[in-house]
């Protein structure tokens, strides 16, 4: 039996995406009504193919977390000129740089050639680069912010708590190979949203990774930053309220959106569905 909520959805997501996009040059000129300084600095990592995707969640946070000290986005190198020059009018906290001169010159050999190999290597190589000196978030460009997003800052300026939070998985995306006993693939982390509070050790994982035999794949990285943070003693953020869940993926409506939640993953199963939120949001 054909699913039509299901399909009507995934038509309903296209053409709503395409009139943003071709919206953007006008879109990112639209004043965004907020005036709350966040003490944050954010990174995105994202490439030309998910412009529109990074503009609408760049300005679902400003719109709902606040003006950080600084948003920087990572290019992975495919960003035209002209798209650099687009997010950076979106509000002057915008910058862009590309992430081979952003990343370490001294990560392990095993990362730089990960990166080279794969686009997952790249953000791994960009999330190992980020400077973590205060309250410093990571979110990938497939996420869009709600209104309970704004105890972010309160999160953000704990002094006293310096563990790293991130958003609980909802199912396990893992390389087996890199997993040595059970425990480590129980509560799996996804790699898309991180609010580091420290610098993190990535030493043990890292040696996993150099330890393999085959090439890394799509899923290395999620599990070396799901290792990582784990040997790190990270907390999880509220399932409720950042949400990283695809239960919806076959019906029409978004389940989970409401003015209490702080974010959504928009994962490939539900991409679709970003577009439903950007326009009610």
């Amino acid at each position: 039996m054909v699913n039509i909520g299901y399909h009507a959805a995934k038509i309903q997501g296209n053409f709503l995406r395409s009139i943003y996009k071709s919206s953007l040059s006008n879109l990112v000129s639209f004043p965004i009504a907020q005036e709350r300084q966040v003490p944050i600095k954010v990174y995105a990592l994202s490439c030309e193919r998910d412009l529109p995707e990074q503009v609408a969640s760049l300005r679902s946070f400003l719109r709902y977390v606040g003006i950080p000290k600084a948003f920087t986005i990572m290019s992975d190198g495919s960003y035209t000129e002209e798209s650099i020059k687009l997010l950076r009018r979106v509000h002057p906290c915008v910058d862009v740089q590309l992430l081979t001169k952003f990343q370490r010159d001294d990560l392990p050999q095993s990362v730089y050639e990960y990166a080279s190999q794969q686009a997952m290597g790249k953000k791994l190589a960009a999330l190992m680069s980020i400077p973590i000196e205060e309250a410093t978030l990571y979110t990938d460009s497939d996420i869009l912010f709600f209104q309970g997003a704004s105890d972010l800052a309160e999160l953000a300026t704990a002094l006293e708590d310096v563990h790293t939070y991130y958003l609980p998985d909802c199912k396990s995306s893992l390389d087996k190979r890199l997993i040595y006993e059970d425990i480590e693939q129980q509560n799996p982390i996804n790699a898309g949203f991180i609010l580091f509070k420290k610098t993190l050790n990535w030493d043990v994982s890292v040696q996993r990774l150099a330890s393999l035999k085959e090439p890394p794949n799509y899923f290395s990285e999620q599990t070396i930053v799901n290792l990582t943070i784990k040997l790190n003693k990270g907390n999880a953020l509220a399932r409720e309220k950042y949400i990283m869940n695809v239960d919806d993926q076959f019906m029409y409506s978004d389940k989970f959106v409401s003015k209490q939640i702080a974010m959504r993953h928009y994962v490939s199963d539900i991409r679709h569905k970003f577009w439903q939120s950007v326009f009610i949001n």
